[in-house]
């Protein structure tokens, strides 16, 4: 993994005249296609004033969890702790919502604007203890720029 060069063109993406919609799916297509243990990537988001997390935008298979309360899985515990969640082994967590029978393992950075969590970035992988620290500090990153344009 070569953090500067995937920071780089994290922020040639976010700094394109698209829509941050466009934005967010193309740092979403990006990661996916440039990191090979990411089988999936997507955005929650805070849905309005309600105590719960929106899917936005994704790369990877479809997923029936669309809508997760606060607390429920790993994203709903993020959003609830307001810190990073790594999850080597997913069978190891006893509140984890299952997005299918492939997926190993789990990461999720939670979004601030403004110190508040607003949403985070999710990534699943289909192989047991992949992340490192690196894969943290890159998705820090990626947060911190995709705070900048929300």
């Amino acid at each position: 993994m070569n953090l500067i060069e995937l920071k780089k063109s994290v922020d040639t993406i976010l700094s394109s005249n698209n829509t941050k919609e466009e934005k967010l799916q193309n740092i979403c297509d990006y990661l996916a296609n440039e990191i090979s243990y990411y089988d999936w990537v997507g955005f929650y988001f805070r849905n309005g004033d309600k105590e719960e997390l929106k899917l936005a935008q994704f790369n990877g298979e479809p997923t029936d969890h669309t809508i997760i309360p606060f607390g429920k899985g790993i994203c709903g515990q993020v959003a609830v702790s307001n810190e990073n969640f790594v999850v080597q082994d997913v069978t190891e967590q006893d509140n984890y919502i299952s997005c299918g029978w492939k997926v190993k393992s789990e990461i999720v950075i939670p979004i601030f604007v403004n110190g508040e969590n607003i949403g985070q970035i999710d990534i699943d992988s289909h192989t047991i203890n992949p992340f490192t620290p690196n894969d943290e500090e890159l998705l820090e990153y990626v947060c911190k720029k995709v705070a900048n344009i929300l």
